[in-house]
């Protein structure tokens, strides 16, 4: 009877992996769209290539609709996703309800990534298992004029203060050129533009012990700091978002924003779209109190926990985060990589020459908090900044209250 049996488990064994073959040759990838789309379509076409066996799905959605297909599919338990594309503040729910795949459990990808980054891929953060790895490397940089600080004698700003005064003194020495800008429409933007000054002034959103932390000397005093630059922007900058900040700057009408993400300076250096070629450094935004807080912004990939196709999708994502594909994204998308040794590369460095700055400022980003609620908590402070911005409240009535709705947030 043994060798009836052996080949019964023989053909078992036989027809269990010819089923698992047939799972690993399709792969259903949830990605954003927008520049971060492009970058992961050309990586989609590039792994079809290596890979023509394998049917691939790409999704391609906004940022908000990408959260709510991937968080469904989770609750779901639908099995419809393998690679998950997230926001690195997403990655504490999703890694808290075990929505992801320990991805050193499945094999690990190799690299080593700017330690910001790397940090919030992990759980518990820094130092736990890998449940991501980083594709997009998004830090909030400082934007000025080279060429008008040095025509009117100015050296660049170290603080916030600094900023004021120096928009100040452009602005009344240059007709048409307004001191500094930001984005101050509600929600995400204006928490984002915020963020660098509140880090700055040692103030935080949320304490070490989970506690909503606004309503202090800190947070008023960096939220004072931030409204005195609305008289030194343009006219109606309370509704400007990415679009309106980077044409202004390209277009000349501005000395300074203080918050500039790399992906908005691609074309800077365009002479066929920019007045400014040349003249605009990117570096990390001022300190304070303290030193520079320069906002965390990563994209990262990771394996849904429940995919058919893990083995798959781990390949696919060491695949994307290769120093080869993460210096051809680089290039062709000017989306920012993560490895750090890209930071120094000679090609990426002279295609994009503030990026010693920027891995500067990856290296002392501050990630927003580490907590399941920060989509509610963000939209709460949204609110309360914008209202402070257009007069509608005093600045610590602002903070009292924005104070007071998150901790009955966090409480839920």
């Amino acid at each position: 009877m043994r060798k009836p049996i052996a080949a019964l488990a023989v053909a078992t064994a036989l027809a269990v992996g010819a089923v698992e073959a047939q799972a690993q040759d399709r792969l259903v990838i949830a990605g954003r769209d927008a520049a971060f789309g492009t970058a992961l379509a050309r990586m989609v076409e590039a792994y079809q290539q290596r890979n023509p066996t394998v049917r691939i799905e790409r999704l391609e959605l906004p940022g908000g609709p990408l959260y709510e297909r991937i968080a469904l599919n989770a609750r779901e338990r639908a099995r419809a996703l393998d690679v998950v594309m997230l926001d690195d503040i997403w990655a504490p729910e999703f890694m808290a309800n075990n929505w992801l795949a320990d991805l050193d459990r499945l094999g690990g990808v190799p690299g080593t990534f700017v330690k910001s980054a790397d940090a919030v891929s992990r759980n518990p953060v820094g130092t736990g298992p890998r449940f991501a790895a980083p594709m997009v490397g998004n830090v909030a940089m400082f934007a000025y004029r080279g060429d008008l600080l040095a025509k009117h004698g100015l050296q660049p700003p170290r603080s916030w203060t600094e900023v004021a005064t120096i928009a100040r003194t452009i602005q009344e020495r240059e007709p048409g050129v307004a001191g500094v800008a930001f984005r101050g429409i509600r929600g995400n933007p204006i928490v984002t533009g915020f963020l660098p000054i509140l880090g700055a002034y040692g103030g935080e959103i949320i304490d070490s012990q989970g506690r909503a932390a606004l309503d202090s000397p800190a947070a008023l005093a960096a939220l004072e700091q931030f409204l005195a630059l609305r008289p030194l922007a343009p006219r109606g900058v309370e509704t400007w978002n990415a679009t309106e900040v980077r044409e202004a700057m390209e277009q000349g009408r501005i000395a300074m924003s203080a918050e500039f993400w790399p992906g908005w300076a691609g074309t800077l250096d365009d002479a066929s779209r920019s007045r400014v070629v040349g003249n605009v450094n990117l570096v990390s935004p001022p300190g304070q109190t303290r030193g520079p807080a320069p906002m965390l912004g990563a994209w990262m990939l990771g394996v849904a926990a429940d995919s058919p196709n893990a083995a798959r999708a781990l390949d696919f994502i060491r695949f994307v985060v290769s120093p080869e594909n993460q210096k051809r994204i680089a290039i062709e998308t000017g989306n920012p990589p993560t490895l750090a040794a890209l930071y120094a590369d000679t090609d990426l460095v002279r295609q994009f020459r503030w990026y010693p700055a920027q891995l500067q400022a990856l290296e002392n980003a501050v990630a927003r908090p580490r907590i399941a609620q920060w989509n509610r908590v963000e939209a709460i402070l949204g609110e309360h900044l914008q209202m402070a911005l257009v007069g509608q409240t005093q600045p610590r009535e602002a903070l009292a209250e924005a104070n007071r709705e998150i901790q009955r947030a966090l409480a839920r």
